[in-house]
């Protein structure tokens, strides 16, 4: 997917609140909003948004000194899915479709996203939450999604954001977890979940992990590392989440489930 011009402001935005999150110096901020305007009249709109949202972090790491200023953010937002999840998992034994209700809460811990916006409460959370559950959507993908699980060998399923992992340890949870490797990021970008957050979310307790060897959010295939690519050539199905990966994937000729919430309407017009 590539870009639009209703990315950059997003792009700024973006970048000043994360320079704002862990730094108070005004200083330090102005500097990375010139240095991101710099990149955005240069940028390249045939590149997927991704592309330049890791070009602007890798900024913002350079000028704040800090190698993960998302840290606290997925520390705590690891910790309030962990103790949502013991109530999750009983609404999945209980429901009459328990693939579905996994997916749907896949779906609405999607909403975890710091790349969208930088504020998101608790309460937030469990409307999003409530309201995916209630949905009324047309489930014939959710069909197709069980057969397609059903009939692959190799099945990768790319991550998204810490403490949206343990949503999507609950859906791991309803699938064949031998035949599935879930992928993290293999050095912080945003609030996207890296090895770290899968071992604390005990992701890596029910399925093989593994890393993509990227500092990028999404999945840009060219940027990742050659094990990663050799899997991603060698799985049968793909199960991507977020926005990132969509904004990543969404052209590429493979079999391809995506599981997002949109969030910007650029990504709902293109869906």
């Amino acid at each position: 997917m590539q870009s639009y011009l209703e990315c950059i402001p997003c792009f700024v935005r973006q970048a000043l609140e994360a320079a704002r999150l862990v730094s108070g110096n005004e200083q330090a901020c102005e500097q990375v909003v010139r240095r991101v305007l710099a990149l955005a009249a240069e940028m390249d709109l045939d590149q997927s948004p991704p592309a330049m949202g890791g070009r602007i972090h890798r900024v913002i790491r350079q000028v704040t000194g800090k190698d993960d200023p998302y840290k606290e953010i997925k520390q705590k937002f690891n910790a309030l899915a962990l103790r949502l999840y013991p109530d999750l998992k009983r609404l999945i034994a209980g429901s009459v479709k328990p693939l579905e209700t996994a997916v749907r809460l896949a779906i609405a811990g999607n909403i975890i996203d710091f790349g969208v916006s930088s504020s998101l409460s608790t309460t937030e959370v469990e409307e999003v939450i409530d309201d995916s559950l209630t949905a009324d959507w047309d489930t014939s993908q959710i069909e197709n999604f069980a057969a397609a699980v059903k009939e692959a060998s190799r099945i990768l399923y790319l991550c998204d954001n810490a403490g949206e992992i343990v949503f999507d340890r609950l859906l791991v949870e309803q699938l064949p977890c031998e035949k599935i490797t879930c992928v993290v990021k293999g050095a912080p970008v945003i609030n996207d979940a890296t090895m770290e957050d899968a071992e604390i979310t005990g992701l890596t307790e029910v399925v093989e992990v593994t890393e993509n060897g990227s500092d990028n959010p999404g999945t840009i295939l060219e940027t990742c590392s050659e094990g990663f690519r050799r899997r991603f050539d060698e799985a049968d199905l793909i199960i991507a989440k977020g926005q990132g990966n969509y904004e990543t994937l969404s052209d590429v000729d493979r079999n391809v489930f995506f599981i997002l919430k949109a969030k910007c309407p650029v990504i709902a017009r293109h869906l």
